[in-house]
Formats: structure tokens, sequence, C-alpha cells
């Protein structure tokens, strides 16, 4: 077992104890030394009637800080339990934007109570982000930030930190705007602490910004904030006022996000925002069957292929043999195809006026690839499946058959692999659902197409 396991176990049967004996001033000490992302790994291991005790044993910066670790149910199980002062102590504690996600995973009585519970500002902010679309960067922004006049100086700007900066989520990129709130540049926390104190912000400030919009897909937001390596990027209007800042944390959820999704996509999965131990069976079934129904549809093709071509394969029953071999090999070149492809796109290393590009480069990766399988194939044909197993059937024909269909097969599946998840961006898709298993079908049907055809041509059948 791993050693940091070990310890995490230890951890958390030390608290059950403790809270058993209800020695609450020694647990008290022991977690307000945590992080809250390990308290709230404890609390989802502690039983259900002890996770309240435990929550109001925090502190109050640190309960708020592990109310957003703990996952939505849990919340959700807590909110019931906190009278209207408890309520309020947490999410005065919390960033607009964290509450924000909070209220859009709750039942609708649970948001209201909350929402009833703070004060008419930041009721006011809040209502304002839930307005944005899901899965835009306003959605994802937040309202605290530290914002200077050009004019100040530095003294005067470190103070003005000094004063708001407890409150704002992140203190080390600070925006410049003009009277407007356009921003005009940013200052980081390093320019004003190694600058002269009576030095004008605008001397020092960069003025090279980069923003995005509210209405911007947050995954290319987040994708920004990774390519620049930056901590926060300011958001703005549609009239250019700074109205927001999407900070490297949400980024970062924004991207996990979004490579689950795709996972589950690319497995044939409906994408579902619950861990897999919350969702229950029946949830599951349904997530999973209606793709596995189409794909049935879809392996239907397959088999009328070979029902096409039953006579001939009659006559050379030794054909059948490697159906199996041609169709797997020729699915996982084009999930290999599909796959790099799909990743490029998600990174924005491809865009479609590159099809062409993308196109002859894999048909020199299929042509290498193909000829060394090709290759493989006639060898271990003729060495196993001939000599080694005594097939007398194999001919060196029967042989050239096979292999040159797979050749074919590889490239054809290839470009296909290359090709379908560019044309589903084009047509405003995601890639990822032209992952391993349509690709398969497609592959499968065609695969079949190129063998009997091969097997027509050079065997007269």
């Amino acid at each position: 077992m791993h050693i940091e396991t070990e310890i995490e176990e230890l951890i958390t049967d030390t608290i059950v104890d403790l809270l058993t004996e209800r020695k609450f001033s020694e647990l008290k000490s022991i977690i307000s030394e945590m992080n809250p992302a390990d308290i709230a790994l404890v609390m989802s291991e502690l039983p259900e009637e002890r996770i309240a005790i435990f929550f109001r044993l925090l502190p109050k910066d640190l309960a708020a800080e592990t109310f957003v670790e703990i996952d939505t149910d849990m919340q959700e199980d807590l909110i019931h339990t906190f009278s209207d002062a408890e309520l309020r102590e947490v999410f005065n504690e919390l960033y607009v934007d964290d509450t924000v996600d909070i209220l859009e995973e709750m039942p609708a009585g649970v948001v209201k109570r909350i929402l009833k519970n703070t004060d008419k500002e930041t009721r006011h902010v809040i209502n304002e982000l839930l307005q944005y679309p899901e899965d835009s960067a306003g959605s994802i922004m937040t309202t605290e930030y530290v914002r200077l006049n050009s004019s100040l100086t530095v003294s005067d700007a470190l103070a003005v930190i000094r004063r708001s900066g407890v409150e704002k989520e992140t203190i080390y990129t600070c925006y410049v705007t003009d009277n407007n709130r356009i921003v005009t540049g940013i200052v980081t926390a390093r320019m004003l602490l190694t600058s002269s104190p009576d030095k004008i912000i605008e001397d020092i400030m960069e003025t090279n910004v980069i923003v995005a919009k509210t209405t911007d897909d947050k995954e290319s937001v987040a994708t920004a904030l990774q390519k620049y390596d930056f901590v926060a990027l300011p958001v703005v209007d549609d009239e250019n006022r700074l109205v927001g800042i999407v900070t490297i944390d949400d980024a970062i959820d924004v991207l996990q996000e979004e490579a689950t999704e795709d996972i589950e996509k690319m497995a044939a999965i409906t994408p579902t925002e619950k861990p897999y131990l919350k969702m229950g069976t029946f949830g599951l079934f349904l997530s999973r069957i209606p793709w596995l129904l189409l794909l049935m549809i879809t392996a239907t093709f397959t088999g009328m292929i070979i029902t096409g071509f039953e006579s001939s394969l009659a006559s050379q029953a030794v054909l059948i043999a490697f159906i199996t071999m041609l169709m797997g090999t020729g699915g996982n070149s084009g999930s290999q195809s599909s796959v790099t492809i799909i990743r490029a796109l998600s990174l924005e290393e491809l865009k479609l006026s590159d099809i062409f590009r993308v196109i002859w480069k894999e048909v020199r990766t299929a042509i290498l690839c193909g000829s060394v399988l090709a290759l493989a194939c006639f060898a271990k044909i003729w060495l196993v499946d001939r000599m080694l197993l005594g097939n007398s059937e194999i001919t060196v024909l029967v042989d050239a058959v096979v292999c040159i269909s797979m050749f074919i097969t590889v490239l054809v599946a290839k470009v296909v692999g290359a090709i379908l998840p560019m044309l589903a961006q084009a047509v405003k898709l995601d890639p990822a659902v032209m992952a391993s298993p349509f690709i398969t079908s497609i592959v499968d049907v065609l695969s079949l197409i190129v063998y009997f055809r091969v097997a027509t041509l050079l065997l007269g059948i």
C-alpha cells in the first residue's frame, strides 16, 4: 500500500475515534492544521451522522474552503442542517464564483434559502452570473479582483491592495482601468514590490493585455490561461468593460471536466457530472444503452456484407479465419488516428484548413504501418497457419489476398480516422464522438468490402 494512503487512513481513523470519544478540543487542533482538500477527503469517509458535528468544529475560514471541496450531495445535506446564521457565515466566506458553482448544482428550494441569506449586493452579482450561458466565460468568472487607476503611485496602489485585497480571489495580478472600466494595462505583485514607491502605475504597467469576452467558450478561456501561463484572465463585456476575471483554479476545473467528458464520449457513454460511486445502476444503464443500441445497429452492415459474399466464402472457406484479424487491425489503426486528431483539435493545434496536410501525413504514416503489418502478416500466415498448423488450404495467393487487404485497410482506416473528427468539428459536433467505437464500426464495414473485393479480383470467387 502506498505510504500516503496509509497516512490518510491513519488520520481518518484517529478523527473517527476522537469524534466517537467526543474529544473535540484535541480533534480541533488536528484538523485546523489540515488542508481543505484533505479535510474533504476525510469527511467523505465519516459516518453520515457525524459529518455535521465534524464540520462545525472547523474554524470559519477553513470551513468555507472545505465546503467548496466536498461533493454536491454532502453540501446539500449540510445546508439542511445549518441554521440561517450558520448558512450566512459559510457563504459570506466564499468567493462569488464558488457560490454560483454550488447554486447551479442545488435544488430550487435550497437555492432560494441561500439567496435569502445573502446581502442584496451579493445577491445581485450572483443573479447576474447565473444568467450567463453554462459553457461561457461569464459563468465561471469571479467579480472579486483588484482594480487600479493608472495615475496612482506604487505606494498608493499597495495601499489599495492592503485595504481591499483580503476579499479578492487573487492579488498577484491587478488590472488597470480608465473611468469607464476599460482595461488599459496590468501590474503584478512583482512589478509593484520591485518598483520605487513614487513610480506611477502607468509607467510600469504591461499594456499588451489579453482579455476574454463573457460569451467566449469557457474551455477556450481555460486553454488560453494554460497557453500563456496566466494566474488569471480578465473578462470584458460587449462594450469592453472589465466585469470579472477567470482564475487558474477555475480553468483547471474546466479542463478536467472537459477531459472527462471527452473520455466518456470517446468510449460511447453519455457524459454525466456524477462520480461513478454516486451513479445508480439505472443511471449507468441510461448513459450507456443508447450508444450500444446505435453501435449494434451499425454492426448489422457487417453482417449484411458477409451474407452478400456467403457463396464466395463457401468456395474459399479459409478466408473466414482472417476476417476478425483484418477488422481488428483496421479498427485499431483508425482509432490511433482519431484519438491523435481529437487531442490535437482540443489543444487547438489543428483547424479545418489543415485537413489536406493531415490526410497527406496520415497516408504516409499508413503506408509505413501497412507495409510492416502486411509483411508480418504474410510471414505469420505462412509460417504459423500453413506450416506449423498444417492448413493446406492456405496458398501463396490466399496469403497475398489477406496481406494486400491488410495494407489497404490500414490506409483507409487511418485516413477515415483522421478526417471524421475534423468534419465533426466543422459541423459544430464534438470531435470526441468520432472516437474508437464509431471509427471501429465504420472501418469494419470498409475492411470487409476491401477484403472481399481483393479476394474476388485475385482468386476469382
